[in-house]
């Protein structure tokens, strides 16, 4: 395999649940040396299932690809001994604890860059540390339904609803992984790390496009409208005489050329529909005709013709489709190692591309070749380690 892009990177994730170990599963896809740290009990996406793959659940094994993995009781002095040997030759540290729980162990910021002045420490929080909501425990849906996103997803009319993805942890997990990387870009000049926060409140509001800038310059506050978009006419789900389509028709021309594979070369013409702007405020005259046209059109046909033809569209797939589309496989999007099957890195570089290296990590599989690696004799931190290898624990 190649080495990645990241390769001489070591990072020590001690976080938990998605964002944390998304942003972990991204640095360790291209080359970093990523040591996941599970409290006693494991990260409790272990648990969120079924399916289940050994002692895993499908949630976890989505993200916590190329890791190896430790077991490691932080509440315990010694348990805390062992994670400051870890960062010793660290890069990075990833976390997510209830703000103050490091602080309360003696390892606040200050102090890890006190000992670790080139340490890159990122942390993930739901609402940030300070502030009216600073300190208070934040998931995605919840996120969601604070930030707004909620208000804005749904059938015009309909009741608020939940993206069906965990798009604010993700989104979270993206911009801490790019912060991390900033972070450290800056360090290869100044020789010092910082700290680096991505809090998911400020990550779900950072999604509000285009709704926010429309809030600024109009005042109006945007509602639920289905499929549709609130800035572009036609972009929406239609009707046609088998499946339906989503036309994402972003210009004139594109229209245009819509309107002539369908049989409806006189629609730009009409004054209502001549620039996106009419069309925008006529979306529903404008749906009503193309919807008429698309009828004597099979969708997955349609929609070949279209996008050759250079109109953004595509048929409504269910998940097992894409899966199996040739497309996915070609862009190296499903990833199998042994029983493991995964979701590939979307970010591809042409000379240090990301590899695929080793499946999510057993709960403790690695806690022995750690400690050796970091020169720890296992017996002194017994208490405080849990994993195969490892010397029993006394009464």
């Amino acid at each position: 395999m190649t080495p990645g892009s990241l390769q001489n990177l070591r990072v020590i994730d001690a976080s938990r649940v998605l964002g944390g170990p998304y942003a972990g599963q991204i640095l360790a896809d291209h080359g970093a040396d990523v040591i996941k740290i599970e409290p006693p009990t494991g990260d409790e996406t272990r648990g969120w299932g079924p399916p289940f793959l050994g002692d895993a659940a499908s949630y976890f094994l989505g993200l916590n690809r190329n890791k190896r993995g430790i077991a490691l009781d932080l509440t315990l002095a010694s348990g805390r001994e062992v994670l400051l040997a870890l960062l010793a030759d660290a890069d990075v540290l990833l976390e997510n604890f209830k703000t103050g729980t490091l602080e309360r162990w003696g390892l606040g910021h200050d102090e890890l860059s006190r000992r670790f002045p080139r340490l890159v420490h990122c942390r993930i929080s739901g609402f940030g540390a300070d502030g009216p909501m600073g300190g208070l425990p934040g998931y995605d849906a919840a996120i969601q339904a604070v930030c707004g996103i909620m208000s804005v997803n749904g059938e015009a009319g309909g009741t608020p609803l939940r993206v069906g993805l965990p798009v604010v942890d993700m989104v979270t997990g993206l911009n801490a992984a790019l912060g991390v990387l900033m972070a450290l870009n800056e360090r290869a000049t100044s020789g010092k790390g910082q700290f680096v926060e991505a809090t998911l409140y400020d990550c779900g509001v950072s999604l509000l496009h285009p709704h926010l800038p429309n809030l600024y310059l109009s005042g109006q506050v945007a509602g639920r409208s289905g499929n549709a978009h609130p800035n572009i006419c036609p972009y929406d789900t239609f009707a046609t005489g088998s499946d339906p389509i989503f036309l994402a028709v972003g210009n004139h021309r594109q229209f245009t050329t819509l309107c002539g594979v369908i049989g409806r070369p006189d629609l730009p013409a009409d004054p209502r529909f001549a620039a996106n702007a009419e069309r925008v405020v006529n979306r529903d005259a404008l749906k009503a005709e193309l919807e008429a046209a698309l009828a004597d059109f099979d969708c997955a046909p349609l929609a070949d013709a279209l996008i050759k033809a250079g109109v953004p569209c595509g048929a409504v797939r269910s998940i097992d489709q894409v899966v199996a589309d040739p497309h996915t496989l070609h862009r190296e999007m499903v990833v199998d190692i042994g029983a493991y099957r995964g979701t590939g890195s979307p970010i591809k570089l042409s000379r240090t591309p990301a590899s695929y290296r080793r499946a999510p990590p057993g709960f403790a599989q690695h806690s022995a070749e750690v400690l050796a690696e970091a020169g720890l004799e296992p017996e002194r931190y017994a208490e405080a380690l849990i994993g195969p290898a490892l010397p029993e624990k006394t009464a």
